[in-house]
């Protein structure tokens, strides 16, 4: 039996999922700062217990660097507690039934590339976008003529059981890393 844990939270909401032999037994949307709890819940929720779990998943970004370091950091504390492996997976392989574009603030988006600029730069005509950037710049994209689902649709949000069937070989934990699009704010101090 492989029981993986997965998860994302590199966006505005984190998605938790509880995989067996690939069959997904539980879900959970949450904040990043509660990934933990959700995977105890998870896992209890599944009659197991922690040291059932055999492997990570964790979406690498883009989004936040505060809520993809959290995610990493998540993955490093488990994946070496327990002793088990991980894999990393980009954060758009997360969103299904569209192009994936994401609020990048700052009046930006990040697109699958992965690339990060102005949503007006883009090429959306015949497209279907889903995710936060997409609902986020909505009359924009579909002024030039782009597809947005409506505002509830599931489509818009994170779901970490896309994640498992992305990943590529599992390794040690310490290997993971983030997917930055864009350079940090924070600089040495002089």
């Amino acid at each position: 039996m492989t029981t993986i844990f997965a998860f994302d939270s590199a966006t505005q909401v984190t998605s938790c999922a509880l995989l067996i032999d690939g069959e997904v037994v539980g879900e959970r949307l949450t904040e990043a700062r509660s990934v933990l709890v959700a995977a105890d819940e998870l896992v209890r929720g599944a009659g197991l217990e922690r040291d059932d779990l055999g492997a990570l998943v964790v979406g690498t970004g883009p989004g936040s660097f505060t809520a993809i370091r959290i995610g990493l950091a998540t993955a490093h504390g488990l994946g070496l507690a327990l002793g088990i492996p991980a894999a990393g997976v980009s954060t758009f392989h997360a969103f299904q039934g569209g192009v994936p574009v994401l609020d990048a603030k700052r009046g930006q988006v990040f697109t699958p590339g992965p690339t990060v600029g102005p949503p007006d730069e883009l090429e959306v005509e015949g497209r279907r976008l889903v995710g936060d950037g997409a609902l986020r710049y909505r009359d924009l994209f579909e002024a030039a003529g782009a597809e947005i689902p409506p505002e509830h649709d599931p489509v818009h949000l994170p779901a970490a059981r896309l994640l498992a069937s992305h990943a590529g070989a599992f390794g040690p934990v310490e290997r993971l890393e983030p997917l930055y699009v864009r350079a940090p704010d924070a600089a040495p101090s002089r």
